[in-house]
C-alpha cells in the first residue's frame, strides 16, 4: 500500500512539472519554426563506463576505435593502470580530449589534492562524483553532500577546474515531507562551485522531466549523458527508445550545455551499441534558437 501511494504522488508531482514545462514553452513561443536555428550536435563524447571491459583489455585500442567511429570527448570513469601523463599522452595521439572524468566519493574524500591533479594532467575541466553510498541517501544525507560538493568545489576552483554531481534515479525518491534528495543538492550548492550532469535515461526512470531542472537551474548543466529508454523500461542504444533527444537539446541554450556524452551501463555488444548511438546523435537536427524568458 505504501508503494502504490508514494507512485502515486510522484505521478501528480511529475505532471505538474511537465504541465510547468509545457505552459513555459507556450508562452516562450517553443515550438515556432520562425528565426529558428537548427544545429546539431558539433563535438560527441562517450562515457567509457559503456566500454570498461574493452577498455581493460585494450586501452589505446578502444580508445583508437572509437576515434575512427567520430568521436571527440572521453569521459573516463577509471584509467586501467594507466598514469594521467600516459592517458594525456594516447588522447593527444588520437586527436582526442577528455573533458571530464567520473571519481567516486571516496577517493575525494581521500586525496582530492590528488584527484585535481590527475584531473589537470589529463585536461578535464569536471570531476564529476558519479554515485552515491546506499547508505548515505536520506534527506540529511543529501545536505551533508551538498556541503562536502561545496567544499570540494572551492579547492578545485583554485586549479581551475569544477565539480560535478551525475544522477541516478534514487535521489528523486519522496522522502519525509515529499522532499527528494535532488533537489537539496541542487538547491543547496553553490552554483559557482558545482555543476551538474543530468543523466537523461535516469532521469527518465524515475518519473521526471529533465526540462524542469533546467528552468529551474539555468546554466547548471554543461554536461548530458544521452541514454534512451525503451517503453518497458530498459536502457537502449540512442535511436532505440522513445526518449525525444531533439526535444530536449532545445533546451541546451538555457541549461548550459556543452559536452553529450553518450552511454549504455551494459550494452550487448560495445563497439557496435555506441557506434549505433553516435550515428543516431551525429544525425539529430534540433533549434538552438530558444531563449526562455525565465
Amino acid at each position: 500500500m505504501r508503494k502504490r501511494f508514494q507512485s502515486a504522488r510522484q505521478t501528480r508531482r511529475d505532471f505538474l512539472k511537465k504541465t510547468a514545462v509545457s505552459a513555459a514553452m507556450l508562452a516562450s513561443g517553443l515550438g515556432s519554426s520562425v528565426n529558428a536555428q537548427i544545429r546539431r550536435v558539433d563535438r560527441i563524447g562517450l562515457q567509457l563506463y559503456s566500454l570498461r571491459r574493452e577498455m581493460a583489455a585494450d586501452f589505446e585500442g578502444t580508445l583508437e576505435q572509437l576515434a575512427e567511429i567520430g568521436f571527440t570527448e572521453m569521459e573516463f570513469a577509471g584509467y586501467h593502470g594507466k598514469t594521467p601523463a600516459e592517458v594525456r599522452n594516447i588522447l593527444d595521439s588520437l586527436g582526442l580530449t577528455s573533458p571530464a572524468a567520473h571519481i567516486q566519493l571516496s577517493a575525494i574524500r581521500e586525496d582530492l589534492d590528488r584527484e585535481i591533479e590527475t584531473a589537470a594532467t589529463i585536461g578535464q575541466q569536471y570531476i564529476v562524483v558519479p554515485i552515491l553510498p546506499p547508505d548515505e541517501r536520506s534527506l540529511d544525507d543529501y545536505a551533508r553532500h551538498a556541503e562536502a560538493l561545496n567544499r570540494a568545489g572551492e579547492k578545485c576552483r583554485e586549479a581551475g577546474i569544477t565539480m560535478g554531481y551525475h544522477n541516478h534515479d534514487f535521489e528523486f525518491a519522496i522522502q519525509e515531507g515529499g522532499k527528494i534528495g535532488y533537489d537539496i543538492l541542487t538547491s543547496q550548492t553553490d552554483p559557482d562551485l558545482v555543476v551538474f550532469e543530468m543523466d537523461l535515461f535516469w532521469a527518465e526512470q524515475a518519473g521526471y522531466d529533465a526540462k524542469f531542472y533546467f528552468l529551474k537551474y539555468p546554466g547548471r548543466f554543461p554536461m548530458l549523458h544521452v541514454k534512451d529508454r525503451t517503453a518497458a523500461g530498459q536502457m537502449a542504444d540512442v535511436g532505440r527508445g522513445y526518449i525525444n533527444f531533439s526535444d530536449i537539446f532545445s533546451y541546451g541554450r538555457k541549461a548550459g550545455f556543452q559536452h553529450y556524452f553518450v552511454e549504455h551501463d551494459n550494452p550487448s555488444d560495445g563497439i557496435n551499441s555506441v557506434a549505433y548511438s553516435y550515428n543516431t546523435v551525429r544525425d539529430l537536427r534540433f533549434n538552438s534558437s530558444y531563449e526562455l524568458p525565465f
